[in-house]
Formats: C-alpha cells, structure tokens, sequence
C-alpha cells in the first residue's frame, strides 16, 4: 500500500464516523463546543471565571495547604436548597459573608483573609465583592438561588456586597440592617486625640 491509499483509506474512516455523528445531530465542531460550554458552565458556576488571576492563584494556593491537614472525612450530601439566608458582617477592619439555609445551617462562608486580602484592603468595597462572589460559587454547588440579606456593621463594603450577591446570579428578596444600636446603653469610649 502507497501513502496515498492509506489517506484515502483513513479519509474514509473519518468520513463514515463523521456520518454517524451526522445522523446523531453532532458534528466534530458540535461536539467540539459543546465540550467547551460545558467547562465553561462549570467555572460560572463555581464563580472562578471572572475572578482577578491575583486571586485565583490565591485561593488555590489556600487550598493546597490545607489538603494534607484533612484525614478520611467522608463529604455529607448536601440537599438541594433553593432559599437561603445571606449575613454579611462589614466592621471596619473586616468583611465577612456567610450564605445560610432558612433555618440558619451554614452553606458557604468567605471573609477579605480567605480571598488573600491584607491588612487596610480587607475593608475596601473590592474586597467585599470578591467574597461575595467566592462564596455565592461555593453555595451554587448546593443550588441556591433565592437570599433574604442581612447587613451588620457600618463598613465599606457593606452595598457592594449586596450588589456582587445580586450580580452573580442570587436573587435578592429583601434586604435588613440588623445593626445593633444602643438605646443609650453603656457609656462610650471618650474620643481619640489625634
């Protein structure tokens, strides 16, 4: 046999398996891309995609650390639950995102430290988003869709967080400040002289 029968012959082959595919409604471009949407689907679901590469080498680094500390736990099998609870706690030093089912059982959680923030930055408006969208990737795994936010503290990153919940896919129903305020209870600290 030539070079040019073996072509011919291997042409062939590719031609009949293409037929096939033609009759199953897949092309090689089809399937193709449907191998691609399909990875893609699962980084936006996890909400990987769109995070800065700074953080992402971040998270993963994170996570290397802490594999070899984990010893034979089995994983629970979470239920599929739709409505939730998200509490964000914005202090001035701090933000912290906690994404809960109704009856307050933690789903996912991210605070600025997680997402390898430091010092002054922890408290800034960027960071809040990005652990807004951290944790709403973990609690899509779970499958919620629907949050009642409640806000704590008097933050920064307090609107911005609600925000990045809203715009990575959650459903915001309604949003309350849970703020403690003091009916003038105990006598404050006496002011900085700077």
């Amino acid at each position: 046999m030539t070079k040019e029968n073996k072509k011919a012959e291997d042409k062939e082959i590719k031609t009949e398996e293409n037929l096939e595919n033609v009759k199953n409604g897949e092309t090689e471009q089809n399937v193709e891309i449907k191998l691609e949407t399909d990875k893609k689907e699962i980084k936006e679901l996890m909400g990987l995609e769109e995070l800065p590469d700074e953080i992402k080498k971040k998270l993963e680094k994170n996570k290397a650390a802490l594999k070899p500390k984990v010893k034979n736990k089995k994983k629970k099998k979470m239920e599929r639950i739709k409505v939730g609870k998200a509490f964000i706690k914005a202090t001035y030093n701090n933000t912290i995102v906690t994404l809960t089912d109704v009856g307050g059982n933690v789903i996912s959680w991210a605070s600025a430290g997680v997402a390898g923030f430091k010092g002054a930055k922890k408290s800034t408006p960027y960071a809040a988003q990005i652990i807004a969208r951290i944790a709403v990737g973990k609690a899509r795994e779970a499958g919620l869709e629907e949050v009642c936010v409640y806000v704590n503290g008097v933050g920064t990153g307090r609107e911005s967080a609600i925000r990045a919940l809203n715009a990575n896919g959650l459903i915001v129903t309604s949003i309350k400040d849970i703020t403690p305020i003091p009916h003038n209870g105990c006598r404050p600290k006496k002011p900085r002289r700077v």
